[in-house]
């Protein structure tokens, strides 16, 4: 029986776009490596989407001008591997791992990029605390290391400007110098690739991050690899050299509909909204990838950015991702049009390992219940803000119009601040007790007593 490997396929029947379907091939493996070679003598590569009945369909990496049928292909056996090393760090690539800095091809260990994820046995529950520098985030939705968070945004919202202040700001408290980013955008803007460089350039962030930026006329193809190359490298660094990575992708919207256009190139059965019926699984399958492996010191934390079309939740790319992750940061549009900065809505918020990496040996240990006190409070004022809207703020009770004043305050001073203002938690703490001196001392009622006696603006400077 002849191998397949090294021999040349003519048998290519039809191309749908970067999509290329050969016959007579038997065998193929999922995720085969294919060298795809074009008239003109250059080859460009691909790998092997799905097989039947002696018929591999190969999406094909790269620009599609000059795929006809006269091109050949070579199955390999293996899969699409990138060297990795320490040198990465600082670098800039394209969606396709190929330098964008001016500077040579990295060299390093070859790793594949179609990882598993992480055993759940093998799993160590996450425990530390990750600063941001937001309080909105610090304070009252807790990132913690090996945990996958998101922001669910809108077009026209500030979810870069805040992704790179998260992607700057970022550390594990005394852990500063193993602490790295892997900042992988999908389908940008022109404009928006020039803001990243730029802000991550001049603010020396550059120095601890790895950039994967594929372009909106980059190959659409590449944005599927693209979030799994970031990854590769993100497990390299934390589970090779002990690092606590911060693997941040951008945008996950694009990367939905990049799935469908492939889907619907397979003329596959659609399900919601002309997404494939195994979006969930592909999501799970890049989410899952992140946190923490027991025996190792590094991690994998992911925080992926999503714009939601049209504000809509229900939207299955933010639908099936809240399922997935563990919690949501949802940017608000009101808030935006206000002037509030970063526009994140705390209420319908949620970070659901917050309570694992809070409090003693943490961040303090009255964090837990000011958190809760603050959502207590900002939602009595949300709630007299609606009721002033219909009866006039004269017609508040004294104590709503004390909770209006706060839910004003906690917007102005609490949830907004500057782009480049890195808050510590105990600035974000300080603060908060400062908002929560505005209401009656009976009213606390989620803070222990032994707390407000401690750090209640009233005792403190006493």
């Amino acid at each position: 029986m002849v191998e397949k490997y090294g021999l040349i396929y003519k048998t290519v029947r039809e191309i749908r776009g970067p999509l290329i379907f050969v016959e007579g091939i038997k065998d193929a493996l999922y995720n085969e490596l294919v060298e795809v070679k074009l008239p003109d003598g250059s080859e460009i590569l691909g790998s092997v989407l799905d097989t039947s009945a002696g018929m591999a369909i190969v999406q094909v990496f790269g620009a599609t001008q000059g795929l006809e049928l006269g091109v050949t292909a070579r199955f390999t056996g293996d899969v699409i591997r990138i060297p990795v090393s320490s040198e990465v760090i600082g670098r800039v690539f394209s969606g396709s791992y190929k330098p964008l800095d001016g500077m040579p091809p990295p060299l390093g260990e070859k790793r594949e990029i179609h990882g598993a994820a992480i055993n759940p046995t093998a799993r160590e529950p996450p425990s530390e605390f990750i600063q941001t520098g937001i309080s909105a985030i610090d304070g009252m939705n807790s990132l913690v290391r090996g945990q996958k968070l998101p922001f669910f945004s809108e077009a026209g919202l500030p979810h870069n400007i805040a992704a790179a202040q998260v992607a700057r700001q970022a550390t594990v408290p005394g852990k500063e110098e193993d602490f790295a980013v892997v900042f992988c955008a999908m389908g940008i803007k022109h404009e928006e690739y020039e803001f990243f460089r730029r802000e991550f350039a001049e603010t020396g962030a550059l120095e601890r991050c790895v950039m994967i930026l594929n372009l909106a006329d980059d190959p659409i193809i590449e944005r599927i690899i693209a979030p799994r190359i970031a990854l590769t490298i993100a497990e390299y660094l934390a589970y090779d050299l002990d690092m606590h990575v911060l693997a941040m992708l951008t945008d996950m919207t694009n990367y939905g509909e990049a799935l469908r256009s492939i889907s619907i190139a397979r003329e596959e059965v659609p399900t919601r909204k002309g997404y494939p019926g195994y979006l969930y699984t592909d999501l799970a399958s890049i989410y899952e990838r992140c946190g923490r492996i027991k025996g190792k010191k590094g991690s994998v934390t992911v925080f992926p950015i999503l714009t939601m079309p049209g504000g809509d939740i229900t939207h299955p790319i933010p639908d099936l991702s809240g399922y997935i992750t563990e919690g949501q940061l949802i940017f608000d549009r009101d808030l935006h049009l206000r002037g509030i900065y970063p526009p994140i809505n705390v209420l319908p918020s949620l970070s659901r390992l917050m309570k694992d990496g809070i409090g003693p040996g943490r961040t303090r240990k009255d964090h837990a219940d000011v958190s809760n006190q603050l959502y207590m409070a900002y939602a009595e004022g949300v709630k007299a803000r609606g009721l002033a809207r219909i009866i006039g703020e004269v017609g508040l009770s004294e104590r709503e119009r004390k909770y209006l004043r706060f839910a004003d305050e906690f917007e102005m001073k609490f949830v907004n601040q500057g782009v480049y203002e890195n808050r510590p938690i105990e600035r974000t703490l300080e603060i908060a007790w400062d908002l929560l001196a505005l209401l009656p001392e009976h009213e606390l009622i989620r803070i222990r007593e032994e707390y407000i006696r401690e750090y209640h603006p009233r005792y403190r400077k006493a």
